[in-house]
């Protein structure tokens, strides 16, 4: 079951003054804006097999997509990156991946939705993800929402990446608006403490890349979602605009 605060709850809630109005939604790209598991796992796959390693089930993959290729690598091959053959390994994967990066990527269900819900409340949105850009650039353009998204931060293109601040900060100056007028929804902990340390109000995406050991109940996010538009409940938006 999700949980969920409205605006209005959260003003009752708190003893400061009533928050800025939501002018910028930021999504976390894997695992919040886009199910990008099963081409994650299909490249790590290809990497196994290509090693003569057995594949893997998506639903072993899944979990650990939001952490990135080096978990994948360290999933598949029990390697850590030390090692020697660890780096070979993880270019692999990532070149396969990079040549199939929509094969079965698609939005999660709602998110094309809700995208429409804010935007014609003039409501701008945006990605920021650890993702580096030469490959969410492409993966964005593929799935034709490049010219729709007011920012779009990668994990490359500011000197850090999340949990640090760094990349949300860089968004809001793109979109001009300031974190306390920023939503930031992600499915990871570092999503929410990167918000929470940038002064956006932050919502975990409970649809996500949550694996058995994650809790995402400790991760102090304002509220947490089991589907992309309750994002409309949670700013008191009706379902139409």
């Amino acid at each position: 079951m999700s949980t969920i605060l409205s605006a209005a709850e959260k003003m009752n809630n708190s003893d400061s003054q009533p928050a800025a109005k939501v002018r910028l939604v930021l999504f976390d790209l894997d695992g919040t804006f886009a199910d990008t598991a099963p081409d994650l796992a299909y490249a790590l796959n290809l990497t196994l097999e290509l090693h003569g390693r057995t594949p893997l089930p998506l639903e072993v993959v899944r979990p650990y997509v939001s952490h990135g290729g080096m978990a994948l690598i360290r999933l598949g091959f029990g390697l850590e990156p030390e090692h020697p053959e660890f780096a070979g390994l993880r270019q692999q994967f990532l070149d396969f991946y990079q040549s199939n990066l929509t094969r079965g990527t698609r939005l999660f269900p709602g998110i094309e939705a809700l995208l429409d819900q804010l935007e014609a409340r003039k409501i701008s949105w945006g990605i920021v993800t650890n993702k580096p850009g030469w490959l969410t650039d492409p993966l964005m353009e593929q799935l034709n929402f490049t010219q729709r998204a007011t920012c779009i931060v990668s994990g490359d293109t500011t000197a850090k990446s999340k949990p640090n601040p760094e990349p949300i900060f860089h968004a809001c100056k793109i979109a001009g608006t300031q974190p306390g007028e920023t939503l930031y929804v992600g499915d990871a902990e570092r999503d929410i403490i990167a918000g929470n340390r940038a002064g956006t109000r932050t919502l975990a995406a409970l649809f996500g890349y949550i694996g058995n050991n994650d809790r995402p109940e400790l991760w102090q996010a304002d509220g947490a979602i089991s589907h992309p538009l309750q994002i409309l409940d949670w700013l008191d938006l009706p379902a139409n605009a």
